[in-house]
């Protein structure tokens, strides 16, 4: 049969359709080492320079599990209300891809470490809609192919590939929905929520950086539609490693638009993955869909079962921090926030890096000014979402600090937030590397503001004659001299004291 359209009318769609779907979100853990080996896991190393035997499945190299690792994955499961199973192991995931240099991935099949849990995920007009945790187990990343020759850097019209081994064998914990369920046209916005409060909730335990753009939270979306009034699942796509929150909501959304049309033309949906393009916001098709049986699943001998202690879970879960929801609710108290004003920051995605930057020194009303402002712009620039930013919260607390201290003015502040942005480090590192800090030095202030006292000599009688405002006008010459690097409270004391 023949598809008759390409997609449908997305009303139309949710009039004859029910959405279901199962959210899959992979999130590298941010340890030192990988998985079951000692190399580093540092991003954008230079390619194949942290491997090993080990992480390269080399003959006779022996895996040993990442305790840290472990740690991580059972505080992820609690933090998402998940039994922590007293009992579990790795098993061998058998299949082909070039960057899988073992041609198996280590990971766990019926035995996670983490299972039947729930999250409660608010959208954007205060209702909730509790997402169902079916599974979050552990397992270790595979490496990357690097498609060169094409013109957008997939392997279509690619002359050649490359394979950098440096993130095969980060640990990894994927977290794997239930079906969600009677969500009906909500069912993109829903996707998006949940990355985006799972995305907090990670945060918000220092488990991973939860970088999107970098890869180290990634989203497979899986949807199916079934007639309305129908109970029986329909043939799910999987729309694999989706990395933004906005291209989530888009991936669903536009492959709810493009199954309807297949199954209204009497065509039949093939089980398979898809990958989505940002350019046109649309997918493609991948692959054809394995299934368990596929991957021929066996224990991994190699490695021991994991057993952990009641009390070693006890332990963990004492450590698990204020969940974001509740922290919410707690800064909108302690900030004085209308609920219109704390609808403002949720939309703008920047309660949480607010929070954070407050935590890490500075006050709530500097925090706020700077994200929901400056560097909203720069998210905006992007097209990412403000926690997407190459930029943490503790770097701003820092260049607040700055500012605070006198060593930068707001100027000079942006253009330490730019350099940081642009990979050039620290601030204080953009502060050397750039030159821009504050000039205070009264020597070099003072033959500034002489130089420009000689250039405007109207305006220096018009100070002496008592008109202080005019001042001003010498301020700005100086702050043009310097590049805007002198400090104008003490530059316009100078003045008035050369003037006096």
């Amino acid at each position: 049969m023949t598809t008759m359209a390409e997609t449908m009318d997305y009303d139309e769609v949710v009039a004859r359709f029910d959405p279901v779907l199962g959210l899959e979100v992979h999130v590298e853990l941010s340890t030192a080492t990988k998985m079951f080996c000692g190399c580093a896991t540092t991003f954008g190393a230079e390619p194949n320079t942290q491997v090993c035997p080990t992480c390269l499945g080399l003959p006779g190299s022996l895996p040993v599990v990442n305790g840290a690792a472990v740690e991580s994955a059972i505080r992820i499961g609690l933090a998402l209300n998940c039994d922590i199973s007293p009992w579990c192991r790795f098993a061998r995931k058998n299949y082909f891809y070039p960057d899988m240099p073992k041609n198996f991935q280590t990971s766990q099949y019926d035995e996670p470490i983490a299972f039947e849990g729930w999250m409660d995920v608010e959208l954007a007009d205060g209702d909730t809609v509790r997402v169902g945790i079916e599974r979050a187990h552990m397992e270790e990343d595979t490496g990357k192919s690097l498609h060169v020759g094409g013109a957008d850097g997939r392997i279509h019209g690619a002359s050649h590939s490359l394979l950098d081994y440096n993130r095969a064998g980060v640990p990894l914990i994927e977290i794997v929905t239930k079906p969600i369920e009677g969500v009906g046209d909500r069912a993109p916005e829903v996707a998006r929520a949940y990355v985006t409060a799972l995305r907090d909730l990670l945060r918000a335990l220092q488990v991973s950086d939860v970088r999107m753009d970098q890869g180290s939270l990634r989203c497979d979306a899986n949807v199916s539609l079934r007639p309305v009034g129908t109970t029986e699942f329909g043939t799910r796509t999987e729309t694999k490693n989706v990395n933004s929150l906005r291209s989530v909501e888009r991936a669903v959304r536009y492959e709810m638009t493009r199954q309807a049309a297949v199954l209204a033309g009497g065509g039949e949906i093939v089980q398979e993955t898809r990958h989505f393009d940002e350019g046109s916001q649309t997918t493609s098709a991948g692959r054809r869909k394995e299934t368990a049986e596929d991957y021929r699943y066996f224990p991994e001998p190699d490695l021991v079962p994991i057993a952990p202690s009641a009390d070693w879970v006890a332990r963990l879960r004492e450590t698990l921090p204020e969940k974001p929801a509740e922290l919410r609710k707690r800064i909108q108290q302690e900030w004085q926030l209308s609920d219109a004003e704390l609808r403002d920051l949720l939309n703008a995605g920047a309660v949480e890096v607010i929070a954070a930057t407050v935590q890490a020194g500075a006050t709530p009303d500097e925090a706020r000014s700077w994200w929901v402002s400056y560097l909203a712009q720069q998210a905006n620039t992007r097209g990412v979402e403000l926690a997407e930013l190459p930029i943490g919260p503790a770097q701003v607390a820092k260049v607040i600090a700055l500012v605070n201290a006198g060593e930068l003015t707001n100027k000079l502040a942006r253009e330490v937030i730019d350099g940081v942005l642009a990979g050039e480090g620290e601030p204080a590192e953009v502060v050397a590397a750039r030159g821009l800090a504050v000039v205070s030095d009264d020597s070099a202030l003072t033959a500034a503001v002489d130089e420009a006292l000689a250039a405007q000599p109207d305006v220096a009688d018009k100070i002496r004659a008592g008109k202080v405002q005019a001042a001003g006008a010498i301020v700005g010459a100086v702050m043009k001299a310097t590049k805007g690097q002198a400090d104008a409270k003490r530059v316009r004391e100078l003045i008035l004291e050369r003037c006096s």
